[in-house]
């Protein structure tokens, strides 16, 4: 079967959204579906104002149609809210034709971090957009708990996996001997980094990345290595070669690095909120705390191999099965038209446990049942 995933979030841009789809094609091309991209580099862009390093593009409904037309696939889905976003949710809606979604980014409390603008208009203005869809993916329980109280409707849970043959505990020190306290990912205002260099801490801070705030931060934080972004290789060296991952943003609704540092035997401090709280599940893992500076000390003297223990829960392989069932629930795909039953069984934090979550709390907050029975027990499911 054949998948059109429509993104506004794509190369040469580096971020979790970008890694999650680029592993979801690898990984559900073995289960038997096609990924095919729509995405910017299909059409003209502009640099997003504020921040260049998002292109936006000039998209036209008649263009959507026409690549959808082209692809010709059997199920639509919309990873961003952006034009390429917003152009196929109208064709869908245009055509009568079901699309999933997923929320990846809490843009309400980007916008306000750079605008006056509340965040209540911006959510009502996510809740309209992923509510006209069979359902809306999320990465984490906590998220899903609080979308559902601010109007969300038909939310499934879709977690993540981790490259642990790339990012892997080595004998390497890129940044010498002394602590090492690591940040990788974007840097922006709304990552909260700010929060991190300020921090009194022994030894050496490194942040990995780019982003619109990384000239002035730089200048106002000269002590703090800022090595510019790294991919691949260079980045699992990066990871290895630090002792604690300390990660300040209080708004990502996962945190893809999390598991990246600790698959690479790197503990991580991060506050208790959405995101780490959902990670960071054993004590042994990380630390999280209100005060970032106490966490990041704590896990200074935390365990690397039960960092890396606890990163091994998290398949790419279960991730991608996950997202698989969660599209066919939402279509109501009947039983004979499925793929055959799995073969093998893998870690189960990434796919049956993470159904076993949304049920739990399904029925506290009204989670519709298509999103987490079906994809859990098709035989049951009485549409």
């Amino acid at each position: 079967m054949r998948v059109l995933i429509a993104t506004d979030a794509w190369h040469p841009q580096v971020n979790g959204v970008v890694r999650t789809y680029e592993r979801l094609a690898l990984e559900a091309g073995k289960l038997g579906f096609e990924l095919q991209f729509l995405a910017p580099s299909a059409f003209r862009t502009l640099p997003c104002p504020t921040y260049p390093e998002i292109r936006l593009s000039l998209v036209t409904p008649r263009a959507i149609a026409r690549h959808i037309d082209e692809v010709r696939p059997d199920f639509i889905h919309i990873a961003t809210e952006g034009p390429i976003g917003l152009m196929t949710r109208g064709y869908c809606r245009k055509t009568k034709r079901p699309f999933t979604t997923s929320y990846h980014t809490r843009f309400p409390e980007y916008v306000s971090a750079r605008l006056p603008v509340p965040e209540g208009w911006c959510y009502a203005l996510q809740r309209r957009f992923h509510n006209g869809a069979a359902g809306t993916f999320v990465a984490t329980r906590s998220l899903a708990a609080q979308l559902a109280a601010r109007g969300f409707e038909r939310l499934m849970l879709w977690s993540r996996g981790v490259d642990t043959e790339l990012f892997r505990p080595r004998p390497v020190r890129l940044f010498g001997k002394e602590p090492v306290f690591l940040y990788v990912g974007r840097i922006a205002v709304e990552k909260n980094i700010k929060a991190f260099l300020d921090l009194k801490l022994p030894g050496r801070k490194v942040v990995v990345g780019s982003g619109p705030q990384a000239a002035e931060l730089a200048r106002l934080y000269p002590d703090t290595l800022f090595t510019g972004p790294k991919q691949g290789e260079a980045l699992a060296l990066a990871y290895a070669s630090a002792d604690v991952f300390v990660f300040p943003s209080l708004t990502d609704t996962f945190g893809l690095v999390l598991l990246e540092a600790l698959a690479s035997g790197v503990p991580v401090a991060a506050y208790p909120v959405s995101g780490p709280a959902d990670v960071i599940t054993d004590p042994a893992a990380g630390v999280l705390s209100a005060d970032l500076g106490q966490a990041a000390m704590a896990a200074l003297d935390l365990d690397r191999h039960a960092a890396r223990v606890h990163a091994l829960g998290f398949s790419w392989e279960n991730s991608a099965r996950q997202f698989i069932d969660n599209m066919l629930a939402a279509h109501h795909v009947p039983e004979k038209r499925r793929r055959p039953p799995r073969q093998k069984k893998t870690a189960r934090l990434g796919g049956n446990r993470a159904v076993t979550l949304m049920r739990q709390f399904g029925g506290r907050f009204g989670v519709t049942r298509v999103a987490f029975e079906m994809a859990s027990a098709p035989k049951n499911f009485k549409g």
